[in-house]
């Protein structure tokens, strides 16, 4: 329906049922919008049809709960009827918040300026589009905060974003004003914290995130071309997000430990044997189970001068705060911490979580040389020969750099955790894990 045809009825809808005229038009514009942006990029037809439109009144504009677009029809008509290229942006925006999970990856972070940080990576998205229903000129304001915000041609992510305003320091007119020009859909309605409900939806827009991409790379190539910082984005949004805590868990040992097992056996005869004898339980539980647990490992460091101590520093605090948990290590644990660059700087032994915070007080990175792995694997080499790990499970290997790795597999699992900006898979040997994080995993 052409622009002239809906401003007609909207005038024609201030009669008897005016609300029920105004709202069937609002869906109307909706349904246009929705068409000029399936012309332009047909790979996001199955997001758009995520969203179920609904009127809402009590609404101030547009919002979205991660299943329905509330739309108030009034706000939507009279976007309409003095742009509608801003309906377009509008309408894209609101299912570029779901497609990039920005409704459940708050994790913490500060309200207020997560919800700006989220908008500008979205509308820079848009603005990066040149298809003529999104087209349109970029105020001043829009332009500078772009400019202050690109980095060696990085993607604008929300959680990159946050990091960079974080660092920014705005004031309370300068953050009024970013939003102001950023804002265009209420983000009143996404989750508040983390919950069954929040997870749920996330898991749907991650499908329908995935497989967008996946059309998107097979079917819609030539259509990916003209969209291809969406395309970018959903790269990088639906990359494996890697838990460290459970990539920790690689190093686990099975052993038994002496531990009462209550679930090894009913507790309905020991509870009848008790009240029939009086201390005489007719079942006892066994005393022991097997549990997994980390026993013995090695964390080596890479001090050389691409390794910042900061960088090292959150990747021992995140190590540190997964052996502090109850029942996350065994009684008797045994961690040595080597810092080495293109030699063997120094070595620490660790065997309890009191001694790890104390290390951790005391942290300060040894070494600056180049980034050499070998001296570290023959080290650990000596000291199993010595007798040093009764049964030593794997060694973390934690770089941003690139090194000389050994040239055979050693005797036990070895991880390399890598920083995804210095990440090269081609030198990497074939026998190593590979963990590859991306800083703002880190921050979130």
């Amino acid at each position: 329906m052409e622009r002239k045809k809906i401003g007609e009825k909207i005038a024609e809808g201030k009669g008897t049922g005016w609300q029920e005229r105004e709202e069937q038009v609002a869906r109307k514009i909706l349904q246009l919008s929705r068409t000029k942006l399936y012309f332009s990029m047909r790979f996001l037809d199955m997001a758009f049809s995520a969203l179920l439109p609904q009127a809402d009144w009590q609404e101030q504009g547009v919002g979205t709960d991660g299943a329905v677009l509330y739309f108030h029809p009034a706000f939507l008509c009279t976007l309409y009827r003095k742009e509608p290229i801003q309906v377009n942006r509008l309408y894209l925006h609101t299912v570029l918040h779901c497609l990039f999970y920005h409704l459940t990856r708050r994790k913490g972070r500060e309200e207020r300026l997560y919800f700006l940080a989220c908008d500008i990576a979205v509308e820079s998205i848009i603005d990066s589009l040149n298809h003529p229903p999104l087209r349109r000129g970029r105020a001043w304001l829009r332009r500078q905060t772009y400019h202050r915000l690109e980095d060696a041609g990085k993607v604008l992510t929300a959680e990159r974003t946050y990091e960079k305003l974080k660092q920014w320091e705005l004031s309370e007119e300068e953050m009024f004003r970013l939003e102001e020009e950023f804002r265009r859909d209420s983000h009143s309605l996404w989750p508040k914290e983390e919950d069954e409900k929040s997870r749920e939806m996330e898991n749907r827009w991650r499908q329908l995130s995935e497989q967008t991409q996946t059309d998107v790379e097979t079917f819609a190539k030539e259509s990916a071309d003209s969209s291809k910082p969406v395309v970018k984005l959903l790269q990088i949004e639906n990359r494996k997000r890697y838990d460290y805590r459970e990539f920790l868990r690689k190093f686990a040992v099975l052993k038994e430990e002496v531990q009462m097992d209550e679930d090894s056996f009913d507790y309905g005869f020991y509870t009848y044997g008790l009240s029939l004898y009086g201390n005489m339980p007719l079942i006892e539980p066994q005393e022991w189970k097997e549990v997994e647990k980390i026993e013995e490992f090695v964390i080596v460091v890479d001090t050389s001068m691409s390794c910042s101590g900061e960088t090292v520093r959150r990747f021992l605090e995140e190590t540190y705060d997964i052996l502090a948990q109850k029942e996350s290590y065994f009684r008797n644990i045994h961690i040595r911490i080597l810092q080495c660059d293109d030699q063997v700087r120094s070595d620490d032994r660790i065997t309890s979580a009191e001694e790890l915070k104390t290390y951790m007080e005391g942290f300060r990175l040894v070494g600056e040389g180049g980034t050499d792995f070998r001296p570290a694997f023959a080290y650990v080499e000596k000291l199993v020969a010595e007798k040093q790990f009764h049964k030593l499970r794997g060694l973390i290997y934690f770089t941003d750099g690139k090194g000389i790795y050994p040239a055979r597999k050693p005797p036990y699992q070895t991880a390399f955790v890598f920083m995804k900006q210095d990440y090269q898979e081609e030198s990497v040997p074939p026998w190593a894990i590979r963990l590859i994080l991306e800083e703002e995993e880190w921050n979130g």
